[in-house]
């Protein structure tokens, strides 16, 4: 017999744009940031109950310290008692973390869990491989670890190893969706954002970052306080235009669809989650925000990572009883304009009306290991605020994959 399990609340940081105001800010400090606003929220709730922090990154290779979680717990000030593990499934690491603790309440392996993700997409490293041989003489390649594939293993088939962009160009290509319909797309994530900031829409979710809410020792590389703060996500653009968006060029192909205006752009942020069984969430003194019922993971050809979410949806609405007629709310992923708008082609059944309410990644920002969550955190919220209904979070992940989660309230 699985338990009920619990959101309790949702945080997540403003997304900062890639160089922008939160490239001063270290990852570990960004994940700490939401772990503490979420105790702080939650004041009732004894911090030495929680029993696992589980965070989500891509990255890992830098200031993450490869366990983020446990670095992030500790940086936050939760007891030294409570652990903390790091999780990695590229761009849905953040809802992996998240179907990670609600898999341990479930079954009764804890009974309140912090989950997330973080990612700091600016501060991302160049790795350099070890030499093939003692004291090389020559020159020796650096590889960027913000996005992508990197020291590629030589069997990997070349078509499942092409670039993302590439890869959103192939589902266009499928799907027949033209540089119009993305760009139109892409206009609508921009107008839905902004005016979701405008209403006040992301309020009871988003906690800024500014230089009072981290230690100032810890802003920056250098310990000198870089970060810039921010109260509301960077990479919205309410003044473009479909005029403005037709004159960028194609990203990936001279004669492709795909540009960076209708494509999700490279960034900063970090979100979490409180998750419990009813002891726990009794011990918070708090209603919750809604309930996990089901999640499903599923798998496609590398190059078609973007129709991942397909399947995965499918899976997990099935596993909780309901179909897409049932949705009040659908939070998808815009990794790309074409990759989402390939997805909504292959759900008919889908009422698009119900698709991203507040906006998507175009707009909103795609910082990756956070994303996962921070879809599952706005959905939640969304609930909440309805009073009721049924809430989907899925996303498409690199090296073709599709993750999803039903909420219910």
């Amino acid at each position: 017999m699985t338990r009920d399990v619990y959101i309790v609340d949702a945080v997540r940081t403003p997304v900062g744009r890639y160089g922008g105001a939160l490239a001063g800010v270290r990852p570990d400090d960004l994940a700490a940031h939401v772990l503490r606003a979420l105790l702080d929220r939650t004041p009732v709730l004894d911090p030495a109950r929680i029993d696992d922090v589980i965070l989500g990154n891509a990255n890992g290779a830098g200031e993450e310290n490869r366990d983020v979680a446990r670095m992030a717990a500790l940086l936050a000030g939760v007891p030294v008692t409570v652990p903390g593990v790091t999780v990695n499934r590229l761009c849905g690491s953040g809802m992996e973390a998240v179907i990670q603790a609600y898999r341990a309440v479930a079954v009764g392996d804890a009974s309140v869990v912090l989950a997330g993700g973080v990612e700091s997409m600016s501060r991302a490293p160049w790795v350099l491989p070890k030499p093939d041989r003692a004291y090389p003489a020559g020159h020796q390649q650096l590889h960027s670890t913000t996005l992508g594939w990197r020291m590629v293993n030589p069997r990997m088939p070349a078509e499942w190893t092409v670039s993302l962009g590439e890869g959103a160009e192939l589902v266009a290509e499928k799907h027949a969706i033209g540089r119009e319909a993305q760009d139109a797309y892409a206009l609508a994530s921009h107008a839905k954002a902004a005016e979701a900031w405008a209403t006040g829409a992301f309020d009871a979710e988003v906690v800024p970052v500014d230089g009072s809410s981290l230690d100032g020792s810890s802003l920056g590389g250098t310990g000198t306080g870089t970060g810039t703060g921010l109260d509301r996500d960077e990479s919205v653009r309410a003044d473009t235009s479909l005029a403005a968006l037709a004159r960028l060029k194609p990203a990936f192909r001279p004669d492709g669809t795909v540009t960076a205006g209708n494509a999700s752009p490279l960034n900063d942020g970090a979100s979490a989650l409180l998750i419990t069984d009813e002891a726990g969430l009794r011990a918070t003194g708090r209603e919750p925000l809604a309930r996990i019922t089901a999640s499903a993971v599923s798998g496609i050809e590398p190059q078609y990572f973007g129709l991942g979410p397909v399947e995965a949806a499918r899976r997990a609405l099935t596993r909780a009883g309901r179909t897409f007629g049932d949705l009040a709310t659908l939070e998808l992923n815009e990794a790309f304009a074409a990759q989402a708008l390939g997805c909504l082609a292959e759900w008919p059944e889908l009422d698009p009306a119900v698709v991203n309410p507040y906006g998507g990644a175009i707009a909103l920002g795609h910082p990756l290991g956070s994303s996962g969550s921070r879809l599952a955190g706005t959905v939640a919220h969304q609930l909440a605020a309805r009073g009721s209904g049924t809430g989907l979070a899925t996303l498409c992940i690199g090296v073709g994959q599709g993750l999803a989660l039903v909420l219910e309230r």
